[in-house]
């Protein structure tokens, strides 16, 4: 109980944070203004979040659970850039419950160096477990063969591609079909057949 009353305010103060970012910018918003919209002290902030980059990063740790989750539950039998691109739309889904919002802190998140360092930071932890699952899946051992983690990064950096495209383009284009392009450019460097390297 005492969890989910903590995740309800920081679920209050994420949603406070994007709206003052979206009217105020970035740079011009403060973590006293984040805590004053939701009437609370900067010092009962730092109990939830340390920085309002924290607060932003706050959205996609849930994101990142619900990939690596997806990514394992697929057939074993799945080639691997099927199985990575099913699992990726766990995440499109997401964004699909909210575009607007989506949009806009995606938008921030690409647009403001200090959380685009925050997400990538973020994604290299998802990239960790996906490796671990792809090596998994495919048997091959992450510390002797690369092409597990090369795959894990692949697929990311294909997502961030989509992403990158669906903010610039103002959150129009329907995402999952920017994802899918974006596989089709690299899938045959997710191929992890055993065989010669």
């Amino acid at each position: 109980m005492a969890e989910r009353k903590r995740q309800l305010v920081r679920d209050e103060l994420t949603e406070a944070a994007v709206k003052l970012l979206a009217s105020q910018g970035f740079d011009e918003t403060t973590v006293e203004q984040i805590a004053a919209a939701v009437g609370m002290s900067r010092r009962t902030f730092s109990r939830y979040f340390e920085s309002k980059e924290d607060v932003i990063v706050h959205m996609l740790a849930g994101a990142g659970t619900q990939l690596c989750a997806a990514l394992r539950a697929r057939p074993a039998d799945e080639p691997p850039a099927v199985a990575l691109r099913h699992a990726l739309s766990v995440i499109t889904a997401l964004m699909a419950g909210n575009p607007d919002k989506t949009q806009h802190v995606t938008g921030l998140m690409l647009g403001t160096p200090a959380l685009l360092a925050r997400f990538l930071e973020r994604q290299s932890y998802w990239q960790d477990e996906m490796t671990t699952i792809l090596a998994e899946r495919t048997g091959l051992a992450p510390e002797a063969d690369l092409r597990p983690r090369i795959a894990a990064g692949v697929a990311l950096t294909a997502f961030n591609a989509a992403l990158r495209r669906w903010v610039d383009g103002g959150g129009t284009a329907d995402m999952d079909e920017l994802v899918d392009e974006a596989f089709a450019a690299v899938t045959p460097a997710l191929d992890l057949t055993t065989g010669t390297n």
